[in-house]
C-alpha cells in the first residue's frame, strides 16, 4: 500500500512537506496554545486566504505574495492586540473575517478567473510542488534551531511573560519571531490543508500533549510526535479512501484528542 502510495510524486511531496509543517506547527503550536494564544494561527489562516484568492486575480504566484501579507498581518494582530482598545481576541476576529470576505468577493467579481475556492478553504495535494518541500526544510531547520538555541527563553515567555522581561528576555522581539514563523507555517500548511483547517494542525498536537505532561517539555515532544503520527495516519487514510487528504487529517486529530480526554478521565478515575 505504501509503495504504490509513494509511487505518485505528489504524494511525496506532501509526505514530505507534511511531516515537516506537522512538526514546525507542533513546536510553534506549543507556546501559542499554553498562552492561550492559539486563535491567532485561525485569523492568519483567513488572512493567507484572501491573499491566496487575491493572487490567482492577479495570476502571480500565490505562496510568494500570500507570505508577506500574512506577516505584516501578524504584526498588525500584535499591534492591535497591545492597543487598550482593541483586546487580541478582538483584532484576530476584525483581520480574519475581513480577510475571508475580500478574498471571496474578489474571487466572485473577477471575470474569466476559473479556481476553486475549495482547494484553499480545505487544502489540495496536487497544488504541493518541490518549491514547497524546499521551504518546508528551511522552515523546519529554522524552528528546531530556534528551540534547541532558545528554549530556556521560550519556556520564561510562554509561563510569564512580565518575569521574562524583568530578567532581560527581549520578549518583543520574541513574540515577533514567533509571529513570522507561525505566518510562514500557515502559508505553506494552506497547501495541504486549507485556511479553514490548518489552525489545527497548530492547537490539536498540544491540546493532545497536554493530557499525558504536564511540564512544557514533555508537552512540546508529546506535541511533535502525535502531530506527525497524525498526520502520517491521516494522509495513508486519505490515499486509501479516497477522501479529501486535510479533512481526514484533522478527523483524526480530532479522534486522537477524544481517546486522549477519555484516557485521562479514565485514570483520574482509577486514581
Amino acid at each position: 500500500m505504501f509503495s504504490g502510495m509513494l509511487s505518485y510524486q505528489f504524494m511525496v511531496n506532501a509526505l514530505i512537506s507534511g511531516l515537516l509543517i506537522s512538526i514546525c506547527a507542533a513546536l510553534i503550536g506549543a507556546p501559542l496554545v499554553l498562552k492561550r494564544n492559539s486563535m491567532i494561527g485561525d485569523g492568519l489562516s483567513h488572512v493567507a486566504f484572501g491573499a491566496f484568492a487575491i493572487a490567482t486575480v492577479l495570476n502571480v504566484a500565490p505562496v510568494e505574495f500570500a507570505l508577506p501579507i500574512v506577516i505584516i498581518a501578524s504584526f498588525l494582530i500584535l499591534r492591535l492586540g497591545e492597543n487598550s482598545k482593541i483586546h487580541g481576541d478582538a483584532a484576530v476576529a476584525l483581520l480574519s473575517s475581513s480577510a475571508l470576505a475580500i478574498g471571496t468577493f474578489v474571487i466572485s467579481v473577477t471575470p474569466g478567473v476559473n479556481t476553486d475556492i475549495n482547494s484553499y478553504l480545505f487544502g489540495s495535494i496536487l497544488s504541493i510542488d518541490h518549491a514547497d518541500v524546499i521551504m518546508s526544510v528551511v522552515l523546519a531547520i529554522i524552528v528546531v534551531a530556534l528551540y534547541i538555541l532558545a528554549y530556556n527563553k521560550i519556556f520564561a515567555i510562554t509561563f510569564d511573560e512580565n518575569f521574562a522581561k524583568s530578567i532581560g528576555v527581549r520578549t518583543g522581539w520574541f513574540n515577533t519571531i514567533f509571529a513570522v514563523l507561525c505566518s510562514i507555517v500557515i502559508v505553506l500548511g494552506m497547501r495541504l490543508v486549507g485556511s479553514l483547517l490548518i489552525s489545527s494542525l497548530i492547537i490539536f498536537p498540544t491540546l493532545i500533549a497536554e493530557r499525558f505532561s504536564r511540564s512544557f517539555r514533555g508537552v512540546t515532544i508529546i506535541a511533535v510526535v502525535v502531530s506527525v503520527l497524525n498526520f502520517v495516519v491521516g494522509l495513508t487514510l486519505s490515499y486509501v479512501l479516497s477522501a479529501p487528504t486535510g479533512a481526514t487529517i484533522v478527523i483524526v486529530n480530532l479522534v486522537a484528542l477524544v481517546s486522549a480526554v477519555l484516557t485521562d478521565r479514565l485514570i483520574r478515575h482509577r486514581d
